[in-house]
């Protein structure tokens, strides 16, 4: 009988020497936690720790600093005569 690799090979990799994480670890838990790794978000099995993705044109314009988005005022909030 032929064994697979487990799916826990997936979260490291050897290069040269050394033992290297793939995947993130969570910062509350400690390394021995991984985030799993969803389409818009990175989420801690354990503790429910998330870091959600930056998508879009404006994320990539964000991390480099060079464009500024203009934000609208926010209304004023009027109280209703009705009470």
């Amino acid at each position: 009988m032929i064994k697979k690799m487990t799916d826990i090979s997936k979260f490291y990799k050897i290069e040269g020497d050394k033992l290297v994480r793939t995947h993130r670890s969570c910062p509350k838990c400690g390394p021995s936690y991984f985030l799993a790794d969803h389409y818009d978000r990175w989420v801690c099995g354990h503790c429910a720790y998330t870091v959600f993705k930056r998508k879009g044109k404006k994320a990539a314009a964000g991390a480099k600093g060079k464009a500024k988005v203009a934000r609208r005022t926010p209304r004023k909030r009027v109280k209703s005569m009705d009470s």
